[in-house]
């Protein structure tokens, strides 16, 4: 079915937060649907075909959710900008509106909005079922009449009566209403005379919408600078003070409808606490909550960080054996190398996350669906607005303990843009998974395993000081970012708690599956292209050194009578050395060694922006015991380690300690550094952090190494 001029007819699925709105947009579209952005923002808009009784095809748009068209966060932003330009590419021909029956009073104010648009609109009145336990009973044909517009009622969970709601908007498609001539809002005559105004030098039609473009002339992408010119004269004319016009027209809106629902909404005198009330008695408690809460965040850290060890030791497993597989059946050629230790070990540093981020927004869904991230936000949010961040930024940050790739992208649930940007910069400096081998093979080397007090062990305390450090590290930036960074956005939480309910598990799947995708296609291309850039620095160098780093390998293999598999190891370890990675190891040799580093840890440096756990790798490699995966080997020939100036040992305390401050601060960690560019769609905020968070690790690993030379 298409629209005037060939455009698809395009349905706008609107409504409040935590309305249901998303699982009526699963029911609707299933796996027929995509995520997207809209020019300019990285909020993630979902489209969908969906097909009407008489078997048109047309486009179900599933809008931010939003409480009204006066936006107090970016997802409102786009709404506002999208319903205020009727020319605009994605404006809606039939708004399907989503309202929760036990809430529907808080949710009539957007809706009334619309309709004052003169957008055909039906309203669904969802989660029936909750309605109905207390005893409550929504009347929807006498809403109807008294709307003026279609009102099905509807289980978004079990798909009931959806069927209605398609017949009601193929109809308003077919036979557009005629528009109400009198308006829910009555405009005061100051309004009257801006709205005049407007509709004259701007030529718009109606009058709300010329409203509108008075409130919102600053931002409104759509205008022109010669518009918001003309608008900001016709508000200083008139002595405008939209702020105060806004808070007026919701009261009056709120003295309009608030009526009606009474008429509508009918509730037993001796209704019961509900089951989500007692609930929250406990999960909200001050003493009880946040205890509940570190429980649940342990166990989802537990699933992050257990679970995912099988599927993930499963892929690495199979990308080695592909591996080798194709090195023995492939000619020893440079393209061989490329596909084997190139393209396949990216495609292994993509896909090795996947269970990891399957796993944590499985667990954020099912939260979510069941109602208790809600009362997260609720109860941490004070707290967290010290730091410039929000209740939603602790579930980031705890994740992060995981792996900082699904964290971030957990972060889009933040609609404040300075408290997401926030937490998005912050959040890599929690240590994860990966710098755990790197913690390791550190501590084992140069700290004692000494007990304090008879019962923790120096090693221990040592390891926990890590992830210490990485919590000060990120509260601390936070709140020196909260002082700097700017933003005209409003922040203040407006939230309303679901009751609890049985997850849907559709809605659970389609997530999970649908920001995995998003990771894989877009932070995936970037990995990739990182890992073939890398490996060639780490394959390739100057000819004449790469060729004597082989003849000496020989010669040095030959006088001490070592096997094949030796041999092999001295070999990569030499041409590791003479490669272009090598040399940059060796350049920035001046730089690293105030911190107490040699040429061969800076090579570690380079490497581990694959992965920090390459650190592991590469130094094995460097000290030529890369084939026999030997940890306590490893540190004894580290141990050994000498400076070839002054035969100083090379990893005293001073410089593990270093070197452990240096990885927990710094951002050696390409996955995440795409996925922060894709998430604020800018290398600059990538770049940005890459720098900070390096400089600060820089500075600190300095601070620690003369501390404890």
């Amino acid at each position: 079915m298409k629209a005037g001029g060939g455009k698809a007819l395009q349905i706008a699925l609107i409504g409040n937060p935590n309305s249901g709105k998303s699982t009526v947009f699963n029911q609707l579209t299933g796996l027929r649907q995509k995520t997207g952005n809209f020019p300019g923002v990285t909020v993630d808009i979902h489209k969908g075909k969906i097909r009407l009784p008489d078997g048109a095809e047309v486009v179900l748009i599933d809008f931010p959710g939003a409480y009204s068209i006066y936006p107090t966060s970016s997802d409102e932003k786009l709404v506002a900008a999208i319903l205020t330009d009727p020319g605009g590419p994605h404006y809606p021909d039939v708004v399907l509106y989503v309202a929760d029956a036990t809430h529907l009073e808080k949710h009539l104010l957007l809706l009334t909005q619309l309709m004052d648009l003169h957008l055909p609109v039906v309203l669904a009145l969802n989660i029936m079922d909750g309605a109905g336990e207390d005893g409550t009973v929504v009347d929807a044909q006498r809403l109807s009449k008294l709307l003026g517009i279609p009102v099905v009622a509807i289980n978004g969970r079990t798909g009931a009566n959806i069927p209605d709601v398609l017949g009601e908007l193929q109809n308003l498609l077919r036979h557009p209403p005629t528009p109400v001539l009198r308006p829910v809002y009555q405009l005061n005559t100051q309004e009257k005379q801006i709205a005049e105004a407007v509709q004259q030098n701007l030529g718009v039609a109606l009058p709300y919408r010329a409203l509108l473009l008075a409130h919102h002339r600053e931002w409104l992408p759509f205008l022109s600078d010669e518009d918001r010119q003309t608008l900001a004269a016709i508000n200083q004319t008139k002595d405008f003070h939209s702020l105060r016009a806004q808070v007026d027209e919701t009261m009056a809106r709120y003295d309009h409808f608030t009526p009606l629902v009474e008429q509508v909404v009918h509730k037993p005198w001796n209704a019961p606490h509900s089951v989500t009330d007692r609930i929250d008695a406990v999960l909200t408690h001050a003493l009880w909550g946040p205890l509940v809460f570190v429980g649940v965040m342990l166990l989802v850290f537990q699933a992050i960080f257990d679970w995912s060890s099988v599927p993930m030791d499963f892929i690495e497993n199979q990308f080695a054996a592909l591996n080798g597989w194709l090195h023995h059946r492939l000619p020893g050629h440079w393209t061989t190398d490329l596909l084997t230790d190139g393209i396949l070990a990216g495609l292994s540093g993509i896909l090795v996350f996947v269970p990891q981020i399957a796993i944590l927004f499985f667990l954020i869904a099912l939260l979510e669906e069941v109602g208790y991230m809600a009362r997260v936000v609720f109860m941490f949010d004070k707290s967290m607005r010290r730091f410039g961040m929000n209740g939603r930024s602790v579930v980031a940050l705890i994740s992060s303990g995981a792996c900082a790739v699904p964290a971030i992208m957990s972060a889009r649930t933040i609609s404040n843009w300075k408290e997401r940007l926030i937490t998005i910069m912050v959040t890599p400096f929690i240590s994860c998974s990966a710098r755990l081998p790197v913690y390791s093979v550190l501590i084992g080397l140069a700290v004692p395993a000494d007990r304090v007090l008879g019962v923790f062990n120096l090693q221990g305390i040592t390891f926990a000081g890590m992830y210490l450090l990485g919590v000060v590290a990120a509260l601390g930036s936070g709140w020196l970012m909260k002082k700097y960074l700017h933003s005209r956005e409003p922040s203040f939480l407006a939230l309303e708690l679901p009751v609890y309910r049985v997850p849907h598990w559709k809605n659970v799947g389609l997530t999970v599956w649908e920001k995995t995708k998003a990771f894989v296609e877009g932070a995936g291309k970037i990995i990739l292209l990182i890992s073939i850039v890398l490996w060639a620095l780490a394959s390739y160098g100057p000819a004449d050194d790469m060729l004597a780093a082989g003849v000496r390998a020989e010669q040095t293999a030959a006088a001490l009578s070592l096997d094949e598999a030796a041999q092999a190891d001295l070999t990569a370890a030499y041409r590791l050395e003479a490669s272009w990675a090598g040399q940059l190891g060796k350049f920035i040799e001046p730089a690293i060694r105030p911190l107490g580093y040699d040429w061969k840890i800076g090579i570690a440096l380079i490497t581990s922006f694959a992965a920090r756990e390459v650190f592991v790798a590469t130094m094995s490699t460097i000290y030529s015991i890369g084939s026999t995966d030997d940890e306590a080997l490893l540190r004894e020939k580290m141990r050994h380690a000498r400076f070839s100036d002054s035969a100083e040992p090379v990893y005293t305390l001073a410089t593990a300690m270093s070197l452990l401050v240096f990885y927990a601060l710094a951002m050696q960690c390409m996955s995440t550094l795409a996925v922060v560019k894709r998430e604020t769609g800018s290398w600059k905020w990538a770049l940005l952090q890459f720098l900070a968070m390096s400089g600060m690790a820089y500075l600190f690993a300095f601070l620690v190494y003369r501390l404890f030379l």
